[in-house]
C-alpha cells in the first residue's frame, strides 16, 4: 500500500484541517483541534478504508501532524466517521452552480 498524503486546507492558532489522499485518491479529511494538554481530531474517511488502514492513518496523523505541532501533548483523542462525500457547500461559487434550497449555500462539488 502507498503512503497517505496530507494537504492542508486551513489553519488557525488552535486547529488545522487536512484533506487525506491515498494512491492519489481522496480518502478523507481530518480536523485537528489543539487543547492545553489534549489534542482532539475528527477523522472522516471513505468506506474504502479497512479498520487496519484507519488505525495506520491515525498513527500517521499523530506522528506526522500532531507531534510536530504539540510534542508534549498528554493524549490524542480521535473520533472516526465513515461515509461518502456529498459535496462542498459555500456561500460563494460559480454563477452556473445551483443554489442549495433554503439557506442560499451553493454546492461547489465537481
Amino acid at each position: 500500500m502507498g503512503g497517505f498524503h496530507f494537504e492542508r486546507e486551513c489553519r488557525t492558532p488552535y486547529s488545522e484541517c487536512y484533506t487525506i489522499e491515498l494512491d492519489e485518491d481522496e480518502v478523507g479529511r481530518v480536523d485537528i483541534h489543539y487543547g492545553t494538554s489534549v489534542v482532539y481530531a475528527t477523522l472522516v474517511v471513505t468506506e474504502r478504508l479497512t479498520q487496519d488502514e484507519i488505525r495506520e492513518l491515525i498513527g500517521e496523523i499523530d506522528e506526522r501532524l500532531v507531534l510536530t505541532m504539540d510534542p508534549m501533548r498528554e493524549d490524542f483523542v480521535v473520533t472516526v466517521w465513515v461515509g461518502r462525500e456529498e459535496g462542498v457547500y459555500s456561500e460563494e461559487g460559480d454563477e452556473e452552480e445551483e443554489e442549495f434550497e433554503g439557506d442560499g449555500y451553493l454546492n461547489n462539488n465537481n
